[in-house]
């Protein structure tokens, strides 16, 4: 199965000026009551460019990509898409976006077919409904109602509702969920031939291999705060790549980051009578590993934030006793 569409050279059909960067983002604070969501979160994205958001669950990934799709309000900052605040935007804004939902609610008894001709008639310019249907590769399936659909196809449906209206923004939150690995990869292709043709994408996704596939740069979101923004191979910075060396004796396990790798084998084989140590392992940091450390690190300074807190609220309370004991 494969996800094709016919490259789009027609640039923006509506005409719609393109401001630089596309989405802007700057402070974004959320709060529901007294729980902090988002802490002042600040990234962009430029006319073209694919940035996947990454992050643990309940990071805030899907609240600020509602706040950008205008589905949920914010608590501050200054939030820009299509140089529109999506609070305040029209229809005409909104028939400039392609989204594509963690879950959405289509009406099962209608076909596939019935219902990207429904949606298409919300846009003013939209794709052919049936080089859509091939494109997500749901042509059997086109005269299925989709109560009869698989979870897969399910999704595939999602995203041909997404791409119907030929967005400007295309916002895709966990695209992927449900789709077997060759679904995946066609759908991959699918996105590189939007992009190709300068849709501006916003990806939301816990697929690390599907980020470094599809994204020009990458944002970790964790409790709330960005942790780090860069280029997929850059992301973290070069403290992060730093390989590790791992290896056991006598005086017990070790764990080295080194610049140098194969210098300090070498030196562990001649100081131990040139055979190899005990479980000498060197591990050159991936993406995951990058990954990992970030959020780890992010939930370790939420950890000890809290506790200065906590900390300080005590010591008032008990100078303000002391206070009403004098």
């Amino acid at each position: 199965m494969t996800f094709r569409y016919p490259a789009d050279t027609t640039g923006t059909a509506s005409g719609w000026v393109l401001p630089d960067p596309v989405i802007d983002v700057r402070d974004l604070r959320k709060h529901y009551g007294a729980t902090e969501a988002l802490s002042g979160i600040t990234f962009d994205v430029h006319a073209g460019e694919t940035l996947a958001l990454l992050g643990p669950n309940g990071a805030g990934k899907s609240t600020t990509i509602e706040i950008l799709e205008g589905y949920r309000d914010r608590s501050g900052g200054v939030v820009t898409v299509l140089g529109v605040d999506p609070g305040h935007a029209g229809l005409d804004w909104r028939a400039q976006l392609g989204i594509v939902l963690q879950t959405t609610g289509e009406p099962g008894n209608v076909s596939v077919r019935e219902q990207l001709t429904h949606f298409a008639g919300f846009y003013p310019h939209p794709r052919d409904v049936e080089q859509v249907i091939s494109a997500v590769g749901l042509e059997p399936q086109a005269k299925t109602r989709i109560s009869k659909l698989s979870g897969g196809q399910r999704r595939r449906v999602d995203v041909a509702l997404g791409i119907i209206g030929r967005p400007t923004v295309l916002f895709l939150d966990e695209p992927t969920t449900g789709f077997d690995p060759e679904a995946r990869r066609a759908f991959w292709d699918l996105i590189l031939t939007l992009k190709a043709e300068g849709t501006t994408i916003l990806l939301t996704t816990h697929y690390l291999d599907e980020a470094a596939h599809l994204s020009d740069r990458a944002a970790v979101i964790a409790q709330g705060r960005l942790a780090a923004i860069g280029r997929i191979d850059e992301l973290g910075g070069p403290d992060s790549r730093v390989p590790r060396v791992r290896w056991s004796d006598a005086a017990g396990d070790h764990d080295v980051r080194t610049t140098t790798p194969a210098e300090l084998v070498a030196r562990l084989y001649r100081d131990n009578g040139d055979a190899e140590p005990r479980h000498l392992e060197v591990q050159r940091p991936n993406l995951e590993d990058v990954y990992l450390d970030l959020v780890h690190a992010a939930a370790s300074s939420s950890v000890a934030s809290s506790s200065v807190a906590n900390s300080s609220v005590a010591n008032s309370s008990d100078a303000e006793s002391e206070g009403n004991d004098g």
